[in-house]
């Protein structure tokens, strides 16, 4: 830039090109994306029997004190039930995991569970343990929240009817009315 600044455009010296773009910095480099293994985009199809496709999202909301906490929704798109909802303030991928392990106990093992490029389910704990109980993890592309449409709309259901209805003081509280 000084270069072409000094050369080309103005004929700025170097007192002057420090004006115009270090003091007010903007010389600032641009933080790289981080970059996401591409995905391949699959069609939403309606599953054929229950436990056949599991859909997990993660939402976030907060306490009256303004303690952030993050509902883990999972939703089956066969019937569109609610399989479960796990809500803390941190929510790593062992404590993911151990919520599918209660889920899968029950009701037995899916084929897949689709969801979106969260930090959780990129972690490579999750990854084996779904080679581990033959589970595809499909994930959706980035920014294409319709290619899991079926926990979006679920999420969009409870933020209206719980998490935007209450105030709520404590996880308990939360709990209690996630139910």
């Amino acid at each position: 830039m000084w270069d072409y600044f000094r050369n080309e455009v103005y004929g700025w010296n170097h007192k002057q090109f420090r004006r115009a773009f270090c003091d007010p910095h903007l010389n600032l480099r641009v933080k790289a994306k981080k970059k996401l293994p591409s995905r391949i985009p699959q069609p939403l199809i309606q599953p054929e029997r229950p436990d056949h496709c599991l859909s997990v999202d993660f939402m976030s909301d907060s306490l009256t004190s303004e303690r952030v906490f993050r509902p883990f929704n999972i939703l089956d798109d066969f019937n569109l039930e609610a399989l479960g909802i796990a809500l803390d303030t941190s929510l790593p991928a062992e404590q993911i995991i151990r919520v599918l392990e209660r889920i899968i106990s029950c009701r037995g093992c899916p084929i897949q569970i689709r969801m979106d490029n969260c930090p959780e389910f990129i972690y490579h704990r999750s990854e084996n343990w779904s080679k581990q109980h033959n589970i595809q993890l499909v994930h959706i592309q980035p920014g294409k929240s319709s290619q899991n449409a079926y926990i979006e709309r679920f999420n969009r259901t409870y933020c209206e009817d719980v998490l935007d209805a209450y105030l709520f003081n404590s996880l308990s509280k939360v709990r209690e009315i996630s139910k």
